[in-house]
């Protein structure tokens, strides 16, 4: 293990390759991206390439995929909300998963017993929308919490995507998450949470396998094309799990280096991963920072395994480090190279170019003339006047 102080972030390596045998295998994508497409709003997200980036940067190419146009939410949750609800619902009405697409609940019997599920969650902002939309997709109920500090856009955007009811706490995270669950114990409601713990996996596994959708998009996009290296920004780690453990299985002749992003404030990840025994550490207090979606203290048990034993670097860094990419994102000088990246979407982005800056990081990681990066941007401006006030209309 090593630590390293940067400008604006702190890097740990770890001295470990990517291997192959990841849960999250082409299988599970597979699945999740078949019922995915058979939803009446799915379309493929694009996948842009930022060859000025590139250029700049001194690197072969930089490929990000951008996430800001997904079924209309302007984040990626909306496939483990949805995959998740799907698999809950196939359990509750005797449907075979592997088959079953979105048009087998449209009979009226099944759409009236869909009627009487309830789901609860606790979410930063973007998983609980795509719970509330996929609840609203299949006729169900959702009530959703949101931690003290979450702006009034964010919960109002969950209603308006179908909740019954979204509700801010003067509670941080990771006591949010218990209050929900209590919730559903008290209530019959049926939780429906992207983090983990013992006795509860089943759930979180299908929300990240929904996940795997946008992986074997941008494989797909990628068209033979193997990236070298890949930042991947995580709150408990459930995105970046699953697709770190889904591009090591698909590209494992070839081993990327895949590198984890959080705040500088709340790096569960990336303290977990520094203890070097294996188990997880949970962030306390009441962190602030403008990346809401990646203010989470306690890493997902589901995917924790597959990062700890797959990322070569971890990566915690200050929110000015979002910002700066927030802007560079935006202002391209080719319009089809531009990307509205929120505070969570755009950081790995700003990982990257911090990197870059320091030779000696740089040479660590092995970037170079021959690299190829990939990037994911997982929300658009999900916090239009914060948005505004960083990167301006």
């Amino acid at each position: 293990m090593k630590e390293t102080k940067l400008a604006n972030a702190v890097v740990l390596s770890t001295g470990i390759k990517a291997s192959p045998g990841s849960p999250f295998d082409q299988a599970a994508a597979e699945n999740a991206w078949r019922f995915h497409r058979s939803l009446p709003t799915y379309e493929r997200t694009r996948l842009v390439s930022l060859e000025t980036a590139a250029a700049d940067l001194g690197v072969k190419a930089v490929y990000l995929k951008d996430e800001s146009t997904r079924f209309g939410l302007k984040a990626f949750k909306g496939l483990g909300g949805s995959y998740a609800v799907f698999r809950i619902l196939c359990d509750r009405l005797g449907l075979d998963p592997r088959t079953a697409v979105f048009s087998d609940f449209a009979a009226e019997e099944i759409r009236a017993k869909c009627s009487e599920v309830v789901f609860v969650t606790a979410t930063d902002g973007n998983h609980g929308k795509g719970v509330a939309w996929a609840s609203r997709l299949f006729g169900c109920k959702a009530y959703v919490y949101l931690p003290g500090g979450s702006v009034e856009a964010r919960r109002k955007a969950i209603e308006d995507a179908g909740a019954e009811k979204a509700v801010i706490l003067d509670q941080n995270y990771d006591k949010v998450v218990q209050y929900a669950r209590r919730q559903a114990e008290e209530n019959g409601w049926i939780l429906v949470q992207d983090t983990a713990w013992e006795g509860y996996e089943e759930i979180p596994r299908w929300i990240v396998e929904g996940y795997l959708t946008m992986g074997a998009e941008i494989v797909e996009q990628l068209d033979g094309v193997v990236p070298t290296h890949v930042f991947l920004q995580a709150g408990v780690g459930a995105m970046a799990g699953g697709i770190l453990g889904y591009l090591s299985n698909v590209f494992a002749a070839k081993e990327p280096v895949f590198t984890i992003v959080e705040p500088l404030v709340v790096p569960c990840l990336y303290e977990s991963a520094k203890a070097g025994d294996g188990r997880i550490r949970s962030i306390q207090g009441d962190p602030v920072t403008i990346m809401a979606g990646l203010n989470c203290g306690t890493p997902c048990l589901v995917t924790w395994p597959t990062i700890r034993d797959r990322a070569g670097f971890y990566f915690a860094c200050t929110d000015e480090v979002t910002k700066t990419a927030m802007r560079a994102l935006a202002r391209f000088p080719k319009e089809k190279e531009r990307v509205v990246a929120g505070e969570s979407g755009a950081v790995p982005y700003g990982a990257l170019l911090e990197v870059i800056k320091d030779p000696a990081m740089k040479e660590e990681m092995g970037l170079g003339e021959d690299s190829v990066i990939l990037l994911i941007s997982t929300e658009g401006a999900t916090d239009p006047e914060g948005y505004e006030r960083i990167v301006g209309r």
